[in-house]
């Protein structure tokens, strides 16, 4: 059997940056197994697979180790390789999911307010559900990996852990034996940009080392649970980020209550031939 493979800069003005993913198209589905294996031969932070259905695609991602329930930067990636190669002629397309109905559009209106994370780019939105956080203890098992005191620490699909600064953010350097011990997905950590020279609202990394990933690029789920705390915070929906990964990536934020609109560029990097 043989497959067509992507390879796609998700959250990228252009290749080698952001998040890179794997999309596999498919007529049907393959075994669990085979997609799991396919997804840990690729060694990515995730690979997408879909297949068509009567009122769009049916959507699936992989870790290197275990399916996921949501996935934000391989959604972007899917639907810029459907865009370019399968539906050249839809401007909206929507996955039917393990998290519900997730809708992606192009040339969709933006808020100017948040233009400046693409500029000279087409944008294309994600329609994704909110994921408010709530407050919670920290866990130790994250006090002993970061070694700091946190501002406040949420939980939601991820544990969310808020620092003094974008410099604690950038330098942190968290100890991943332990947060591969922790309940949940991962650790997102974040901080208001407070620096007179950014326009960004906030700044977050992610780490999920129970998932094989010890740190992810650029992470769109992250941001269904990140723009509800931050809009409420600092009292404004419309929110410039940045997931400051070694890699990077700006995102465009919009929180609407039940839903966020998540916003980047989408990069192919390769196209290739699975033989299996």
């Amino acid at each position: 059997m043989k497959l067509t493979i992507y390879q796609v800069d998700a959250f990228a003005n252009k290749v080698f940056e952001g998040n890179p993913a794997a999309i596999c198209p498919l007529q049907k589905w393959l075994e669990d197994d085979v997609m799991q294996n396919i997804a840990a031969e690729n060694n990515l932070s995730e690979t997408a697979f879909f297949v068509p259905t009567d009122s769009g695609y049916r959507i699936r991602w992989f870790t290197p180790v275990h399916e996921v329930d949501l996935c934000g930067h391989a959604t972007l990636a899917a639907a810029q390789v459907i865009f370019q190669h399968i539906e050249k002629d839809k401007s909206e397309l929507h996955f039917e999911s393990k998290s519900g109905i997730l809708s992606v559009s192009k040339n969709s209106a933006v808020s100017d307010a948040a233009s400046n994370v693409t500029k000279n780019a087409q944008r294309l939105v994600m329609d994704f559900p909110s994921q408010a956080p709530s407050v919670c203890a920290t866990p130790q098992l994250i006090v002993d990996a970061f070694k700091t005191t946190a501002l406040a620490c949420l939980q939601s699909q991820d544990y969310i852990v808020v620092f003094d600064s974008v410099e604690s953010v950038q330098n942190a350097n968290p100890d991943m034996s332990l947060l591969r011990q922790l309940n949940l997905r991962g650790v997102i950590i974040t901080a208001q940009d407070t620096r007179a020279e950014s326009e960004l609202d906030f700044v977050s990394r992610f780490f999920a080392p129970k998932y094989g990933i010890d740190e992810d690029p650029v992470t769109g789920s992250s941001f269904t649970q990140l723009i509800p705390y931050w809009s409420e915070k600092l009292d404004k929906n419309v929110l410039s980020a940045k997931q400051v990964s070694r890699r990077g990536g700006e995102v465009a934020c919009e929180y609407k209550g039940e839903r966020v609109s998540i916003s980047g560029k989408a990069v192919q990097y390769l196209v290739g031939e699975i033989e299996i």
